[in-house]
């Protein structure tokens, strides 16, 4: 009698562990793959992956070749082989090569980048003036705290970047005192922002520009075009500027137009539409830009 009562009571147990089993496996596995695919890279696209892949493939790179015109230093920079695939996929639509030799950035210049950003532009014209050039790269530090610390400090750590200095000072007093005589000073796709912040004085910011160049040294801006005739109306809301007010507002900085170049322009785009990046989406490298040279 005890031992029949013993193996009924085992296999109560057996019967009871198994459910438990279920419980808990099942969940654990289905919440593992959700964990998987949000947090790894790409993780907006993950849906649109292979089932049980937990990941998107990235996206691809357009194709592009620079012009056959630019110089092969700057071509050179374009198809180096450490470049990462998250730049080479603005190429196309950006034009490094055209848009860095319409400027005249060679070896051996001294560069300074107005409002850098995350760097795209900065590593190119870092590799271009190569070990007997300088760039220096600001950014303002309210802009640096709230998105680029961390993709600029990830760059600005790559060996390719050791000439490059990067300083964190206003947009209308953006260079250090030993930032002179600079063969070029750039700013890209970024001069509408300025307007946007209340505490910038663009009349000053331009004067900064003009004492930090040598004379002849180049002044050069890239910007989305807002419709003819509308000023700063749109600076904010579509991340455009009018570029007369650019030429009116450069020019008085004591700076002369020695040049534009139409390698950006899109004569199909209404200037209607927000162009900052993430409002663009796949309308990014699309927009309407005026090129445009200043010497002093």
């Amino acid at each position: 009698m005890k031992s029949l009562l013993i193996a009924v009571a085992l296999l109560a147990g057996c019967s009871k562990s198994k459910p438990q089993e279920k419980v808990e496996t099942l969940p654990a596995s289905g919440s593992g793959s959700a964990a998987m695919g949000s947090g790894s890279a790409g993780s907006g696209a993950a849906g649109s992956g292979s089932a049980g892949s937990g990941s998107a493939a990235p996206a691809p790179i357009p194709p592009y070749t620079p012009a056959a015109s630019v110089p092969e230093p700057i071509k050179a920079a374009i198809a180096a082989a450490d470049r990462s695939d998250d730049d080479r996929r603005l190429d196309a639509g950006r034009k490094p090569g055209e848009t860095l030799a319409f400027f005249g950035i060679a070896p051996g210049m001294k560069v300074g980048e107005m409002f850098a950003g995350r760097g795209y532009t900065t590593e190119l014209v870092a590799r271009i003036v190569g070990d007997k050039g300088a760039v220096y790269a600001e950014n303002t530090k309210e802009f640096m705290d709230k998105f680029l610390r961390q993709p600029w400090t990830e760059r600005a750590a790559k060996p390719i970047m050791k000439h490059v200095t990067g300083v964190e000072l206003p947009m209308d007093a953006p260079f250090p005192p030993e930032a002179k005589n600079l063969d070029a000073v750039i700013m890209v796709l970024n001069y509408h922002d300025t307007v946007n912040m209340k505490d910038t004085d663009r009349a000053k910011m331009n004067k900064a520009a003009y004492a930090a160049l040598k004379p002849g040294g180049v002044y050069g801006i890239i910007d989305h075009s807002a419709v003819a005739g509308s000023g700063t109306r749109d600076t904010e809301t579509l991340h455009r500027i009018d570029e007369d007010v650019v030429k009116k507002e450069v020019a008085a900085a004591g700076f002369k137009l020695a040049g534009e170049s139409d390698v950006l322009r899109n004569p199909d785009d209404k200037r209607d539409w927000n162009s900052s990046p993430k409002a663009a989406a796949e309308k990014r490298g699309t927009s309407d830009r005026f090129v445009l040279k200043f010497v002093k």
